[in-house]
């Protein structure tokens, strides 16, 4: 069986798969086994959330989310794009630490923005996670796979393309 947490050369953080999860009353995820040890590991449950460029929200372990925070820092400031990211994903990161049962607090203004209900989908990419509403991470990866269809055929044939299969 194929791990879903592990680690790859030179300690990168190698998180895949997608896991649905509850929200509970108090706005906390709880995360799911499979990845609880190594970050712990290597970041002793230390967390940090901020908002995605879609309407999620990404979930990086401590370490990995300095190591993005330094490249960020370095981008020219007059740089209107590189002043937006900074604001965008610096701006809005909140620490979090996962306690003794594997949870940890999402704050009520990122729960808003990624419009976080009951049922999360909680999305591995790698050195972070997505943290999506379940059901609008099922309405855009179906959006996404039917643009990748189309366009796949529109590559085979111009005219095939424009068919609605």
């Amino acid at each position: 069986m194929e791990k879903n947490g592990a680690k790859g050369k030179q300690g990168d953080f190698l998180f895949r798969g997608v896991n649905s999860i509850n929200l509970d009353e108090k706005g906390r995820l709880v995360m799911p086994t499979r990845y609880r040890a190594e970050l712990h590991e290597s970041c002793d449950g230390q967390l940090v959330v901020t908002v995605g460029l879609d309407k999620c929200l990404m979930l990086y372990p401590l370490p990995e989310f300095e190591e993005i925070e330094r490249k960020l820092v370095k981008l020219p400031s007059l740089n209107k794009q590189a002043k937006r990211l900074q604001r965008l994903l610096i701006g809005h990161a909140a620490e979090c630490e996962m306690d003794g049962q594997g949870r940890f607090l999402v704050p009520e203004p990122l729960r808003k923005f990624a419009e976080l209900e009951k049922r999360v989908a909680l999305i591995g990419q790698g050195n972070k996670f997505e943290i999506w509403d379940e059901a609008i991470w099922n309405a855009s990866r179906d959006e996404w796979i039917e643009e990748e269809r189309q366009e796949s055929l529109e590559e085979l044939s111009p005219e095939l393309g424009s068919l609605a299969l």
